[in-house]
């Protein structure tokens, strides 16, 4: 039985951890020929090299344009198409609105908004480049839908991809491309950054339970909980949706 995205090719940011190599992986299950990027080239070449002959890596620093001009020319003329762009790359600074400085706020919207940003621009050339058709899916947060006290930074940037994914999403509508755009919101979820989150009073598993009891089912996520929702996305099975936001949150967002 064929894969659910057989004979797709995929490029998703930020996958020598995390979100971003748990949807590597489960994109190569399902079929896909994967990029595998992220700015640390020695992790990208890691794991595409568990992934098999289906995968790719490539050293991209999603803030700097010159990269993704350079990944997505190399991924086409390696795979020869382009059908599916996550973009997922993603970084957070825990302080409040008072003690964050201007670097670390503007060093957070390059990455996750800029990042997203020319992930968006360059996915549409290199989709149009082959039929116009494909999926950009793009990782915001629950924090991009409500706010949380000491992360300014990332939820404004988390918002941002939200708003940004819905006008891609009705400007390729508009154009008659058959390029969807769509974003995830997840939770705390099982990843480096959520451990790094979780540590910050010195005793992780504490932390993790502070985390847990945030959410209304009563755990933290796992990171196949989002992938899941990165592989409907990617394939035909929603080819009616664009501009909407899934919201992975356990129930957050209910109460």
């Amino acid at each position: 039985m064929a894969g659910r995205v057989e004979g797709k090719v995929a490029l998703v940011t930020g996958a020598a951890s995390g979100l971003g190599k748990a949807a590597a992986a489960m994109l190569v299950r399902e079929g896909a020929r994967v990029a595998v990027t992220d700015r640390n080239e020695s992790g990208a070449r890691q794991v595409a090299g568990e992934l098999g002959e289906a995968a790719r890596a490539w050293s991209l620093d999603v803030t700097r344009e010159p990269d993704w001009e350079r990944v997505v020319d190399e991924v086409l003329a390696t795979f020869g198409r382009l059908d599916v762009v996550v973009n997922n790359a993603g970084i957070g600074v825990v302080k409040d609105i008072e003690s964050i400085s201007l670097e670390e706020w503007r060093l957070v919207h390059a990455v996750n908004l800029d990042g997203v940003f020319l992930g968006c621009k360059h996915a549409i050339r290199g989709m149009r480049k082959c039929g116009a058709k494909g999926s950009i899916i793009n990782l915001s947060s629950v924090a991009g839908l409500v706010g949380v006290d000491n992360l300014p930074a990332y939820c404004s940037s988390k918002g941002g991809v939200r708003l940004l994914t819905k006008s891609v999403a009705l400007h390729c509508a508009r154009k008659g491309y058959g390029i969807r755009c769509n974003s995830l919101h997840p939770t705390f979820i099982e990843t480096p950054m959520v451990d790094d989150l979780a540590s910050m009073t010195g005793d992780k598993a504490a932390g993790k339970a502070r985390l847990a009891r945030m959410i209304p089912l009563g755990h933290i996520g796992e990171p196949d909980d989002v992938s899941y929702a990165v592989v409907y996305l990617a394939s035909d099975e929603s080819k009616l949706m664009t501009g909407a936001e899934f919201v992975i949150d356990g129930g957050t967002t209910a109460m």
